[in-house]
C-alpha cells in the first residue's frame, strides 16, 4: 500500500486498556505499539497480529522527549497518523511521587505536544487518565491554568508540584491525572487547528494486571471498599473502556473534543455524595 494511504494508530502502553481500544479502531490500519519494555510490546503485538491486525513495535520512555520524538518520527515514516491511544503510566503502588509526576504528568504533556505536531487532519486521540483525578479537591483557577498550559519543560517546576507540597504517591497520582484532563482540554485547541480531536477517559477500577497489583498491595482494602460502595458494585473491564474509546475516536464522536469521560461505576459519586 502506498505510504500516504497507510493509516497509523499509535498505541503507547501495551496493556489491556490500550489493546482493547486499539482492537475497536484499527481494522485496516497499521498499529504502532510502543511500550517501555520490548517484551510487553512483543506479547501484545503477537495477540493483535494473530487477531488479524498489522502491527509493528517500538520502545518508548514517555518521560524522555527524545524518545517520544523518535516514536512520532517512526509513526510518520509508516504512514499518516490518524489515531493516538495513550495508555502508559505508573500507579501509586508502583512508584515514588517524583516518578509518577515525571511519567504520568510530564510524559503525557510530551506526548500531546509531539503527536499534536504530526496528527493527521480528521485524526483523534484518547488519553487514559483516572477517576483519581476526580477525587482531588478543586484547585485554584491559576493552578488549573498552569497545569493545562505551562510548557512541558517547565511543568515539573510548578510550585504545587514540589516535594514539600506533594508528599505521597497517591497525591502525585491525583495531581497527574487531574493535570492530564486539563492538559487535554488545552491541547484540544491546538489539535483543532490541525483538524484533529483529543479527549481523556478517566476509568475507575478496571481489572487489568496493574489493578491486580493494586488489589493485592497496601491499598487493596481501600479498592475493595470502593467497589462495594459504588452504584454498579463491581470493577470494570478493559472492553468497556474500549467501547468509550471507540466512540471518542470514531465518526460518532466527531463533535467531542477537549472532554474528559469519567467511567468508574459510580465510585466518585459515592466518594463525594455517598458512603465512601
Amino acid at each position: 500500500m502506498k505510504h500516504n494511504l497507510i493509516k497509523v494508530i499509535v498505541v503507547i502502553g501495551a496493556g489491556s486498556i490500550g489493546q482493547a481500544i486499539a482492537r475497536r479502531v484499527s481494522a485496516g490500519k497499521h498499529i504502532l505499539l510502543a511500550d517501555l519494555r520490548q517484551q510487553n510490546a512483543d506479547a501484545a503485538a503477537k495477540v493483535l497480529s494473530e487477531a488479524g491486525f498489522e502491527v509493528s513495535t517500538a520502545i518508548v520512555d514517555v518521560s524522555n522527549r527524545d524518545s517520544v520524538h523518535a516514536l512520532a518520527e517512526k509513526a510518520v515514516s509508516i504512514g499518516s497518523i490518524t489515531g493516538l491511544i495513550h495508555a502508559a503510566g505508573v500507579s501509586p503502588s508502583q512508584a515514588s511521587p517524583s516518578t509518577i509526576l515525571k511519567v504520568d504528568l510530564y510524559g503525557t504533556a510530551l506526548i500531546l505536544e509531539e503527536f499534536g505536531n504530526v496528527i493527521a487532519s480528521g485524526g483523534a486521540g484518547v488519553v487514559i487518565a483516572s477517576q483519581s483525578g476526580h477525587r482531588l479537591p478543586a484547585l485554584t483557577p491559576e493552578q488549573d491554568k498552569a497545569l493545562a498550559t505551562t510548557p512541558a519543560e517547565q511543568l515539573l517546576s510548578l510550585p504545587l508540584l514540589q516535594p514539600d507540597q506533594v508528599k505521597d504517591s497517591l497525591h502525585a497520582y491525583q495531581l497527574s491525572k487531574r493535570g492530564n484532563s486539563l492538559r487535554v482540554m488545552a491541547e484540544a485547541v491546538r489539535w483543532g487547528k490541525r483538524g484533529a480531536r483529543i479527549n481523556t477517559i478517566s476509568p475507575g477500577i478496571i481489572i487489568t494486571p496493574l489493578a491486580k497489583d493494586e488489589l493485592s498491595g497496601p491499598r487493596g482494602d481501600g479498592y475493595r471498599r470502593m467497589i462495594e460502595a459504588s452504584a454498579v458494585g463491581r470493577a470494570g473491564t478493559p472492553d468497556e473502556v474500549g467501547n468509550v474509546g471507540a466512540l471518542l475516536m470514531g465518526s460518532d464522536g466527531a463533535f467531542i473534543t477537549g472532554s474528559d469521560f469519567l467511567m468508574d461505576g459510580g465510585v466518585t459519586a459515592a466518594y463525594w455524595y455517598g458512603e465512601l
